[in-house]
């Protein structure tokens, strides 16, 4: 059995869609820090996207744990031109409705649809457990990231996925067994 341990990084406190762009996240609380730390496995692997949100979050938690090099196919969606707008800045209404309403190849102009993140996450996610079989990982990545594994874990489709709630510096606990993927605990707050 291997377990996975989401983890969505700080806050950024951006008021676009934050994908690629590397924002810091804000770490000030330490409490809350501590207490994530706290409730992770101890003997767990820690693994981060690459984008600096996401790894100072890692470091921020790994404590004593062992880090694992940063995965760049961990990264949050790519919103292309839709980068750091809000919703009512993007152009592309019609597109930008399709692409939240009715999630799969729909893709924002020079970014990636809904089912290209999917795989690009799952690849990453077989990889680690190829490479780590049976171990616990904590994984510090996004929201859009750990929705494509709560999608995945539930069989739900995207746009059911899409209804939950993932807070900054929450916990989503999934864990595959036999070959079957299943939900320990979505957006849990230490």
């Amino acid at each position: 059995m291997s377990r996975f341990f989401w983890v969505r990084h700080g806050p950024t406190h951006a008021k676009g869609m934050v994908g690629w762009t590397d924002l810091p996240a804000d770490l000030s609380d330490i409490g809350q820090l501590e207490r994530l730390s706290a409730h992770l496995p101890d003997d767990a692997l820690v693994v981060s996207s690459d984008l600096i949100r996401a790894a100072d979050t890692a470091t921020a938690i790994a404590a004593h744990r062992a880090r694992l090099p940063h995965e760049p196919n961990l990264r949050e969606i790519n919103f292309g031109t839709w980068e750091m707008k809000r919703h009512f800045e993007i152009k592309e209404q019609d597109l930008a409705r399709q692409y939240w309403e009715r999630p799969g190849d729909t893709r924002p102009p020079q970014g990636e649809s809904w089912n290209q993140v999917c795989t690009r996450v799952n690849g990453a996610v077989a990889q680690l457990l190829t490479a780590h079989p049976g171990r616990d990982i904590i994984a510090v990545a996004h929201f859009g990231v750990i929705l494509t594994q709560v999608q995945r874990a539930l069989g739900l489709a995207a746009s059911e996925a899409f209804s939950h709630r993932i807070d900054n510096l929450s916990v989503t606990e999934l864990r595959l067994k036999d070959g079957q993927w299943a939900a320990d605990r979505i957006n849990h707050l230490p």
